[in-house]
């Protein structure tokens, strides 16, 4: 113990930093329990912010408002799948060094890598502009800024945070934290003034429940809306260098901090989902709101209602949402954009690319919430690539090594992946040929 300690102070005298020298700490046993995962909390809740956006906000509303606590097994299922999905995510940069867009680079062929590049590039936008969205709609409704003008305002304080990353990845992890926590806070603070059953929760959040075509539609959305192609690209970036496991032992320790860091994360991204459609179903499905579809339309209807302090909450939690997705959404750009053609550029013109689509439906009036179903169609369309090429790599000893998946991690990852395709095509062909008839 004495030599360990002691290497280590030699390693941070070279160069080691300190998140460094206590994720070693950690791996080598001088840190215990909570003290010793601390070090590795970061990258999941940075993904995790993926999905708790604007996008889960529409639709959990909307489910809730129509058919109460009966849809919220469908967040549940989404958030164990989403967990799945990321841990593998994680997982890939730990024990490759790579993040998913380079090992495609390396093992694909250009007239497959390249149109993977553009379409994943086109998800970034899509998601941008419903992260983009919430948070205007946000600025709006809670201050009264005229929407182009909170477009532009979003746009500033993104990018502002995202300087943050020239300080170290500590700095922006804790600040998109400190975000997770204000949504979070707010939700809590939700519960108690919305009042929801708590019987009807636990039953419905374990017992599947099928309606009419419409209900499954809204399952679909919920889904399409949770698990993100862009969160899924981002994590293995997130922990390629985080620390890098020098053996076997360590990259199992290793992996082991980073799923326990996972199940926390997206325990508390699929607290705030279910506490979204719950608040939903007490306040308005439960009054006969039932029309409630547009967040515009939430916010309202909620002032009347439980007054005007939870309207605000909401639209905090709204506004934290839309800027740090937004936030999220530009880091997984910038790791699209380096690891599948091997350049990036600069932070500032990345998001000022970004951020055009939505100045320009701003300006043009078009109707945001229409903008945030078109969105999730194209993010449905792009999803079904990231998944099957994570699953190609991690179930691959000569890549994964040690880490490669488990027989039954595949087998849960292949339904999954089944699960999520059936789902998403579904969702394309009833917005394309049936809703927009």
């Amino acid at each position: 113990m004495r030599q360990t300690h002691a290497s280590l102070t030699e390693g941070k005298i070279v160069g080691m930093s300190k998140a460094e020298l206590a994720c070693r700490e950690a791996i080598n046993g001088e840190r215990k329990g909570l003290k010793a995962l601390l070090p590795f909390m970061g990258p999941a809740f940075i993904a995790s912010i993926a999905y708790v956006d604007p996008g889960n906000f529409a639709t959990n509303i909307e489910s809730g408002a129509r058919f109460g606590y009966k849809m919220l097994w469908v967040v549940v299922l989404a958030n164990l799948m989403a967990m799945l999905l990321q841990n593998l995510s994680a997982k890939l940069g730990i024990a490759t060094g790579k993040n998913l867009p380079e090992l495609c680079r390396d093992h694909f062929p250009k007239w497959v890598n390249y149109p993977m590049w553009a379409i994943s590039e086109l998800a970034a936008m899509a998601t941008d502009i419903a992260e983009f969205l919430g948070a205007t709609i946000g600025l709006n409704l809670l201050f009264g800024i005229p929407m182009l003008w909170a477009t532009l305002l979003t746009g500033v304080a993104t990018y502002l945070i995202l300087m943050l990353e020239r300080f170290g990845f500590r700095p922006l992890e804790k600040f998109i934290a400190a975000f997770c926590l204000i949504i979070g806070a707010c939700y809590i603070i939700e519960t108690f003034l919305s009042k929801p059953d708590f019987g009807q929760i636990a039953y419905h959040s374990v017992v599947p429940w099928i309606g009419d075509t419409d209900s499954i539609l809204l399952a679909v959305g919920v889904i399409g809306a949770t698990v993100m192609p862009h969160a899924i690209y981002l994590h293995s970036g997130l922990t390629q260098n985080r620390i890098r496991p020098r053996n076997d032992r360590e990259a199992l320790k290793i992996q082991s901090f980073n799923t326990k860091e996972i199940i926390i994360a997206m325990t508390f991204a699929g607290f705030v989902n279910i506490a979204m459609m719950y608040m939903s179903a007490a306040v308005f499905h439960a009054t006969g709101n039932e029309q409630v579809a547009e967040i515009e339309t939430a916010y309202m209807t909620l002032t009347p209602l439980l007054g005007s302090a939870s309207a605000a909450f909401f639209l905090v939690s709204l506004l934290a949402s839309g800027i740090s997705s937004s936030v999220v959404g530009t880091m997984a750009g910038q790791i699209i954009m380096q690891g599948f053609v091997g350049f990036s550029i600069p932070l500032w013109f990345r998001r000022l690319i970004t951020m055009l689509p939505t100045v320009v439906i701003v300006a043009l009036g078009i109707n945001p919430t229409q903008t945030l179903i078109l969105s999730q169609v194209i993010l449905s369309i792009v999803l079904p690539m990231p998944i099957l090429a994570l699953i190609y790599f991690t179930r691959r000893k000569d890549i994964m090594g040690v880490l490669v998946n488990k027989p039954h991690i595949n087998f849960l990852s292949a339904i999954c992946a089944i699960v999520i395709l059936t789902l998403n095509l579904w969702l394309i062909y009833q917005t394309i040929f049936i809703d927009m008839q």
